[in-house]
């Protein structure tokens, strides 16, 4: 479908500029567009009757289309429901939508293997956004901010704007490539010399595509999610890190060994942040990677081999070269009119940095080459034609990449007012004409030493931010020891009192049910006198793990100190609940409990009560419970016994 000229401005990275130019590619049909049974979907689509029955009519024509829409519905089904076989059943548990965008992102990746421009990397590229494709489906079930699915597709073609751009302009996107510009900077390279970036291209396909508005902006923006303005917390803001995420994990997968450790840093910080410690997030990352080669066996596209999360954290850092690290290599632009003079100081730079130095012959010329090469330290002659070395320099500073880089004035006129200028313009030193190679030295001396404290303030912040990751990560599971019990892995006292804390306000809000059980293992003093201590633990832990495996879905269940436990039932009444603690008292009386060479068997007593409209508070209700339980245990041991409006009954063994 063609979006307005209206819907397409409002996305704010597609500039009006570009409009005009990427409306022309597509009506000339040069933009990635899909072909056969993809264009057929989306075709049906743009008709508001289209049926399900129609569109799997399309569908069945292609084989591979089938599996992966097979396989993409039931991922769909891991958090339950019957897997599918049928391509209508498919399409229902993935709706129309979602069929429509996945289906063109499949025939993309069918169609652009490989390319007229050598620079781009086509099997990197597309091994990177199935990653993503995977990542942001598996990110997007953690979060539960949108549809898993929906989400695959955005991720897929997060960065289809790159394969267009490769595609439109073959030869020139290759100089583009081959200067080696990170993300950022290659798009400010692309509007530079294309009049668009590969982040407008993207939109636009994605609007083609039928994406909505609301997702469109956010993966048009996570390159530098900083930078998206989108309100801290909202749906946006929420989703664009999410892409980042995405990113990121995708960069690491695809990245040379020695560059991982910095973004496996990176991905720990982000997992913090999604409250992931370090052996949750890897967890992920590794169902991630396997769903990865799975779908990528699917496509034919080829997935990179890694070891395990666990092991990639745990692997030592590259050593760096100990002088390369004191002295990393400058780069240096030297911007000089006059031809002669150029060649001398382009001698005498080379010697004192140790490498090529970049050259210009005017502020323009210098400004263009700054924008691709990105130098450390500018020397710049004062009066030049075109634009001189103030204009340069102020044209620099006007940049967010410019306001770092060391400028250094060369200037024949030692006119106070000329050096003033200079440095309100941004100028960070000046030598006199004709240069005096001692003092040149001395400034450059200076020049070096700037460059490498930003350098080395550069790696203190990563550093400092693997530190914060490591950090979050400590903080979680302090808090989640805090709140656990360690033997049996349940939820401690604590953890349970809160819990009951909050089902109590929501009781009193909502006018529902609350039901508590106290539960206590019967004779449990004689167990840990006759077999010890450790076969004590082991029948706690056993208890435990039938109590959690039991008990209904809803219900909360934790131990409350030596060997009793709580459960905390919401949304039910006395009658269930005595019940279902029937069930857990029966399921535990019935159990073996494997020892060493030695089968044990032990029984529970439980009381319980039900939240009445004269208890105080939560405490009284645990109170009631605690009561009942006493009862059970008076009554003979291994029943149930509740507590109904201050009146106990028990039932019989």
């Amino acid at each position: 479908m063609n979006v307005s000229q209206g819907e397409w401005a409002a996305a704010p990275s597609v500039r009006q500029e570009s409009l005009a130019k990427i409306e022309q590619l597509r009506l000339n049909g040069q933009l990635p567009s899909p072909k056969g049974v993809a264009l057929t979907i989306m075709e049906l689509c743009r008709h508001e009757d289209v049926t399900t029955e129609a569109i799997a009519r399309v569908v069945q024509t292609d084989p591979a289309l089938v599996g992966r829409l097979l396989r993409l519905a039931n991922a769909a089904a891991l958090g339950g429901g019957r897997p599918v076989a049928a391509v209508p059943d498919a399409i229902m548990r993935l709706g129309l939508a979602t069929v429509r965008q996945v289906a063109m992102g499949f025939s993309l990746v069918d169609q652009y293997q490989e390319g007229p421009c050598q620079a781009f990397n086509y099997e990197r590229f597309w091994s990177h956004s199935l990653l993503m494709a995977v990542a942001m489906r598996n990110l997007g079930l953690l979060s539960r901010i949108g549809s898993p699915d929906e989400l695959f597709a955005c991720g897929l073609m997060a960065r289809i704007g790159c394969l267009a751009l490769a595609t439109v302009h073959p030869v020139e996107y290759d100089n583009l490539l081959r200067q080696g510009a990170a993300d950022t900077q290659l798009s400010l390279l692309e509007h530079r010399y294309l009049q668009a970036d590969h982040n407008d291209f993207t939109a636009a396909i994605l609007y083609d595509c039928g994406m909505p508005k609301t997702l469109v902006e956010p993966v048009c923006h996570h390159e530098v999610p900083e930078a998206s303005g989108f309100a801290d917390g909202s749906r946006p803001h929420q989703l664009v890190h999410l892409f980042y995420h995405a990113k990121r994990l995708a960069d690491m997968a695809v990245a040379p060994d020695a560059e991982r450790s910095s973004i496996i840093s990176e991905l720990l910080l982000l997992g913090g942040k999604l409250g992931l410690d370090v052996n949750d997030l890897g967890g992920l990352v590794d169902r991630i990677i396997a769903q990865w080669h799975a779908w990528g066996e699917l496509l034919k596209v080829k997935s990179g081999s890694l070891p395990p999360f666990a092991a990639m954290v745990d692997a030592p850092v590259p050593k760096v070269d100990e002088q390369q690290a004191l002295y990393p290599p400058m780069r240096v632009l030297l911007v000089e009119d006059d031809p002669s003079t150029r060649v001398l100081m382009e001698a005498v730079l080379e010697q004192m940095v140790g490498r090529p130095v970049f050259t210009a012959g005017d502020g323009r010329a210098a400004l263009e080459m700054a924008v691709e090469v990105l130098p450390q330290i500018i020397v710049t002659d004062l009066l030049m034609p075109v634009m001189d070395g103030i204009e340069l320099t102020r044209a620099l500073r006007a940049t967010e990449w410019g306001q770092s880089m060391y400028v250094v004035m060369l200037t024949g006129v030692d006119s106070e007012e000329e050096v003033v200028e200079a440095f309100e313009a941004g100028v960070d030193d000046y030598v006199t004409k004709p240069v005096n190679l001692r003092s040149l030295r001395a400034r450059m001396r200076a020049a070096l030493h700037y460059v490498q404290l930003l350098e080395a303030w550069e790696r203190d912040r990563l550093q400092l931010k693997q530190f914060a990751a490591e950090l979050a990560i400590s903080n979680r599971k302090l808090e989640h020891y805090a709140m656990t019990d360690l033997l049996t892995g349940l939820p401690n006292r604590r953890a349970g009192m809160d819990h009951l804390s909050q089902a109590w306000s929501a009781a009193t809000r909502f006018g529902v049910g609350l039901v508590v059980m106290m539960i206590d293992i019967d004779r449990f003093k004689s167990v840990n006198d006759t077999h010890g201590h450790a076969v004590g633990d082991r029948v706690l832990v056993e208890v435990g793990r039938l109590l959690r495996t039991t008990a209904r879905k809803d219900d909360h269940v934790c131990r409350t100190g030596g060997e009793e436990f709580l459960v905390v039932c919401q949304n039910a009444d006395l009658k269930s609940a005595v019940l279902a603690a029937e069930r857990l008292r029966r399921k535990i009386g019935s159990a073996r409990i494997a020892v060493d060479q030695m089968e044990l068997q032990t029984t529970v007593s439980i009381g319980v009560a039900s939240r009445d409209a004269d208890m105080a508070d939560a405490d009284t209700l645990v109170v009631a419970a605690d009561r009942a339980l006493y009862a059970a245990k008076q009554g003979g041991r291994n029943r149930t016994c509740f507590n109904a409006a201050g009146k106990l009954s028990c039932g019989s063994a």
